[in-house]
This record gives C-alpha cells, sequence and structure tokens, in this order.
C-alpha cells in the first residue's frame, strides 16, 4: 500500500473494512446454510441483513469524504473461508459442528470490531465526525452481534452438559 497522506491510509482502511464486510456477509449466509441448529442459522441470517444496512452506513462513510473505495485482494477472508468449508465438513457431531460455527463466527466478528475501533478513531482525528458517527454504528451491531454469539455458544454448552448429567 502506497499512500501519500494521512487521508489515503484512511480510504485504504475504510475499503478494506467496507470489502471485508461484503466478504464476511458472503461467509456467513454459507455458514447459515450449514448451520442445522434453527437459533444458530436465524441469528445469522439476522447479521446477514444487518451487513446491508452495515454496507450502506460505510457507503455514506466514502460518500461523505467525497471518496470511492479502492479494489483490494482480501486473500484472508478466502483463506478463512476455505479453512472453514474443509474444517466443518470434518466435524461429525451436531452439537461440536454448532459450536465450531458459532467459534468461527465469532472470531470474524473480533476482526471486525477492531477494525472499527481503529476506523472511528481515525475519523475522529481527521476531523470527519460524522463519519465517526456512522463507524460508531456499525461497530455497536459488532458488538451486540458478538454478544448475542457468545450468548449462543453458551446455550450450546449448556444444553450438552445438560444432556449428559441426565444421560
Amino acid at each position: 500500500m502506497a499512500a501519500k497522506n494521512p487521508k489515503e491510509v484512511f480510504v485504504h482502511l475504510l475499503s478494506h473494512t467496507r470489502q471485508g464486510t461484503e466478504r464476511t456477509t458472503k461467509i456467513f449466509q454459507e455458514i447459515s446454510q450449514l448451520a442445522q441448529d434453527l437459533d444458530v442459522k436465524e441469528a445469522l441470517e439476522a447479521r446477514v441483513f444487518i451487513s446491508d444496512q452495515i454496507l450502506a452506513r460505510l457507503d455514506e462513510c466514502f460518500k461523505l469524504i467525497g471518496e470511492q473505495p479502492v479494489k483490494l485482494s482480501g486473500r484472508l477472508h478466502d483463506v478463512f473461508a476455505e479453512d472453514f468449508r474443509k474444517e466443518v465438513a470434518e466435524i461429525q457431531s451436531p452439537a461440536a459442528k454448532r459450536l465450531f460455527i458459532l467459534a468461527k463466527a465469532i472470531h470474524l466478528l473480533h476482526l471486525r470490531v477492531a477494525e472499527y475501533v481503529a476506523l472511528t478513531a481515525a475519523a475522529d482525528i481527521s476531523g470527519h465526525h460524522a463519519v465517526g458517527v456512522l463507524l460508531e454504528t456499525c461497530l455497536a451491531d459488532k458488538l451486540a452481534f458478538v454478544e448475542r454469539t457468545r450468548r449462543l455458544i453458551r446455550n450450546v454448552v449448556e444444553t450438552r452438559v445438560a444432556e449428559r448429567a441426565g444421560a
């Protein structure tokens, strides 16, 4: 990445986040199709819906700063998706598969949270306060989904423990 000034770095980071959001949405769509648990499937489908709204906010950020997203390779998401497909296919237990799917979802979410924290700070430093507000709402959505996913993970574990105790 060749950047001449902080604005170019900001545009690059914002572009990376936008592209990552698109790719993460596709991964969540794929994961939700593989999910056999209805609660997990619905949570992932809700995440896809929210991601579409986040993309609209990111597009508004570009509009506000008068820039267009730049093209990036996005290899990280491709490798993640490829590894996910291979690993989930090898898991036989439905409970283990649910836990794995949720763990991978939360892994992706934490990457996004870190991006939004940095982007919000960069927007504030650069004086783009409206962009900071939009980015912070994206961050709030990501944090809400992290919390919901954490609860689903806890539910999967508690259900499994209860099943073992009853057996």
